[in-house]
């Protein structure tokens, strides 16, 4: 169980560090204003720094998540165990935060929180 905790994890972490690339680093693209129905480039614009901060707690989470894999894969399970669910727990806490805002927002918060909440799942029952 705790292999499928990593791999989950892991998934989850990828998922974020993609969401830090769009919206740190490629945010006024047209695909990227699609992806997150930007309408217009003014519109794009003026959320630029906001998605770019935004994009960097993704990429947090991520790094936070992948450190906590590595620690468990070498034997720390304590120290990595802490990690991964401060990591896959935030990744969690922030997509219920996003489909409290608005039910708009259900299907980009089950992207963002189902791998995470998963690999929670998984580390307790492997932990346990």
């Amino acid at each position: 169980m705790l292999a499928a905790a990593m791999v989950l994890a892991g998934l989850a972490a990828l998922v974020h560090v993609y969401i830090f690339w769009l919206e740190s680093v490629v945010w006024m693209r047209p695909a990227t204003r699609r992806v997150f129905r930007i309408a217009s480039e003014d519109d794009a614009r003026t959320t630029r720094a906001l998605a770019y901060n935004q994009g960097f707690y993704n990429l947090f989470l991520a790094v936070v998540t992948v450190v906590g894999i590595v620690l468990l894969a070498t034997g720390s399970t304590p120290a990595g165990a802490a990690l991964v669910y401060a990591g896959s727990g935030s990744m969690v806490a922030a997509a219920l935060v996003l489909v409290s805002g608005s039910r708009a927002y259900a299907r980009a918060a089950a992207i963002q929180g189902t791998l995470p909440l998963l690999a929670v799942v998984a580390l307790t029952a492997a932990v346990v």
